[in-house]
């Protein structure tokens, strides 16, 4: 049987900067992930849509999951940015808006208008941020590839068992490892906790109750993205952004790089049940004749697109979320207050988070007030 002290489960940004705040203490952990990359819902992929794993081999990558930061209304988060020495740019908004009424009408432009406070980009894409991190941790302690499928509570430990991902050479399919340690931190969404992990005992009732019926930020939504050789957009005084009724895609905006290629990207109006209906060919097709409409003939012949559909994704979205709004999710309690499980056993994942639920600047926020407080209790 493996040993650690902590186990994080999760090597999304939470469990990665979890990880980072115990490692600078000394502090023994062990961080599980069912993925075979760290990041979660943090993805940014090249112009030819393939994960680059050493950030210093492109800064020209786009990002699946989230892409916006506010260092000023986020301090902790741009904190952490400067810190690890990130390099960011502001969100492109100059020039008009393209609006989309109608099938039947054109689509017009008028005055756009800029975000405050502005929204900030990573020089890499946002998967900057957690492969930093990453690169800063004993790589020997983060297991990708390791799904966590039950949590037994002993009288002196909790022990998790534990399923190998057949991709990985040295695995076999259907390979199980258990590990103990005395404490567990779940880096993951509340309700992907309470469905696909099994309490031995039971969670209390009214927790599993709460993670259950706390929706996953971005299960239900899936983006599009065409890139370009030139932001064609811009010599037209377009900003890139544009919002339609008409779809597949509602909100459109400049998605370019600081030293790369042009891009624009989209969010799906579609529901996730039609999209997955629809083969990804033709969902592109329809893209590529809206930005055509939107922007004119120049968007008809990317480079490169692909989208990434969040709702068909396995370790993020669940049943219940792709029949979601996909409204950001109202924090659950983060522990039991009683019975076995109390103090042992603490959710730090961004749905977790009081004050930015489901975005980035959460998993900072979460993760770091509870590692804080399990550190005072290790003293």
């Amino acid at each position: 049987m493996n040993k650690a002290r902590i186990a994080i489960i999760g090597a999304g940004l939470s469990g990665l900067y979890a990880a980072y705040l115990l490692e600078k203490q000394g502090i023994d952990y062990v961080l599980l992930e069912s993925r075979d990359r760290v990041g979660g819902r943090i993805h940014s992929v090249a112009a030819d849509g393939q994960s680059v794993i050493d950030i210093k081999s492109t800064s020209n990558r786009f990002d699946l999951g989230p892409s916006w930061f506010w260092p000023g209304y986020q301090p902790q988060l741009g904190q952490l940015v400067e810190e690890l020495g990130l390099e960011y740019f502001a969100q492109f908004e100059d020039g008009d808006m393209v609006i989309e009424r109608s099938p039947n009408t054109a689509p017009i432009c008028m005055q756009g208008y800029v975000s405050s406070p502005t929204s900030m980009r990573l020089v890499g894409g946002m998967a900057a941020l957690t492969e930093v991190l990453y690169q800063r941790l004993d790589s020997d302690r983060v297991l990708t590839g390791h799904k966590v499928c039950q949590l037994r509570k002993t009288e002196m430990a909790i022990e998790l068992e534990v399923e190998l991902n057949a991709t990985a050479d040295y695995q076999s399919p259907n390979e199980k490892t258990t590990w103990q340690v005395s404490r567990v931190l779940l880096a993951l969404p509340p309700r992907l906790v309470e469905q696909n992990i099994e309490f031995t005992p039971a969670l209390p009732d009214e927790l599993a109750r709460q993670w259950h019926s706390t929706a996953t930020w971005m299960a239900p939504h899936a983006k599009y993205f065409a890139i370009y050789d030139t932001p064609f957009w811009r010599e037209q005084g377009l900003s890139g952004s544009a919002n339609s009724d008409v779809g597949p895609l509602t909100e459109i905006h400049d998605a370019s790089t600081a030293h790369g290629h042009a891009a624009l990207f989209g969010f799906f109006g579609v529901a996730p049940e039609v999209r997955q209906s629809v083969s990804t060919e033709e969902l592109k097709f329809h893209c590529r004749e809206q930005l055509v409409r939107l922007f004119g003939t120049q968007a008809k012949t990317p480079v490169a697109d692909f989208f990434k559909d969040w709702s068909q994704d396995e370790f993020t979205a669940t049943s219940l979320d792709v029949q979601s709004g996909g409204q950001h999710p109202h924090p659950p309690e983060t522990k039991a207050t009683t019975g076995v499980w109390q103090d042992n056993l603490i959710g730090i994942g961004s749905e977790w988070s009081r004050q930015f639920p489901g975005y980035v600047a959460g998993a900072v926020e979460a993760a770091s007030l509870e590692v804080q407080a399990l550190l005072e209790q290790i003293r």
